[in-house]
């Protein structure tokens, strides 16, 4: 097997221990919960991936790759899609050792899902109450609510408990791709907050806070800020009580739950 650039011997011998392989993609992953391989897929995708899907497969220039589990594809399909390439876009296709390509599979597997988490004691119904006065302006559930936010119908499946506390105490932490704030000020001074959905060198698509897709020239703006800050409030201990809180997640964790039966 051919080293490719950049590919340390060592992770590939990790690699090539792990499971014999045969010329050709694969239907199982051969590597599928194998601990070594997946490290070795950790390290391959930090230096070959990360710079489009981010370093948590979350997403950056390219889309969230944690989600194509949850959508329903298998270990076979994402490994021709590196393979192969998307045509249309920037994603090309891959040269590497089908090795290589497996246990970066394997490692986005094992990252795209999560355990069933503790409801710890909370009220699903007041939760379901708690998310509809708060969360279902900008956020979808199985098909109700708005859309300015992300779609929560299957969040629990790929979020865990302390990743949602910490999304919903202090959402400005980590923003997805897709959801970054954006203040534009128009010629005739209107002011308008949203979230970018596309931008090239002279135009900017945003969501705006009535969740209408708007486009504009940046040449007609004013100015136009990528802030830092979500537009998703902070939902603290005097806005929210570790009660209230319980209550929320386990509403949430039902959802996954209700997601597995839809299937």
């Amino acid at each position: 097997m051919q080293r490719t650039p950049g590919t340390p011997v060592k992770l590939l011998a990790i690699v090539c221990l792990a499971a014999p392989l045969h010329a050709g993609a694969q239907v199982s992953n051969p590597f599928e919960g194998d601990a070594r391989a997946i490290r070795a897929g950790e390290r391959l995708y930090a230096n070959r991936c990360a710079a489009c899907h981010g370093a948590d497969g979350k997403g950056a220039t390219g889309p969230d790759v944690t989600m194509l589990w949850l959508e329903g594809t298998n270990d076979e399909h994402v490994f021709q899609t590196v393979r192969e390439g998307v045509d249309g876009a920037v994603m090309p296709p891959s040269f590497a050792p089908d090795e290589e390509l497996w246990a970066m599979v394997a490692y986005l597997r094992d990252i795209s899902t999560v355990p069933p988490f503790d409801p710890a004691g909370g009220d699903a119904g007041s939760g379901r109450e708690i998310f509809a006065a708060n969360c279902a302006q900008c956020h979808r559930v199985n098909g109700d609510g708005g859309t300015l936010g992300p779609d929560l119908s299957n969040i629990a499946a790929v979020r865990s408990r302390e990743a949602l506390i910490g999304s919903i105490r202090d959402p400005s932490e980590t923003v997805e791709a897709g959801y970054r704030t954006v203040t534009l000020v128009a010629a005739d001074g209107e002011r308008i907050e949203g979230v970018v959905k596309g931008e090239d060198a002279f135009s900017i698509q945003v969501v705006d806070t009535d969740a209408r897709l708007q486009g504009y020239l940046k040449a007609n703006l004013r100015r136009f800020v990528h802030e830092d800050e979500s537009l998703m409030p902070r939902f603290g201990r005097l806005r929210l009580s570790e009660r209230e809180l319980d209550d929320l997640l386990a509403f949430l964790g039902t959802l996954r739950e209700d997601a597995s039966a839809d299937r």
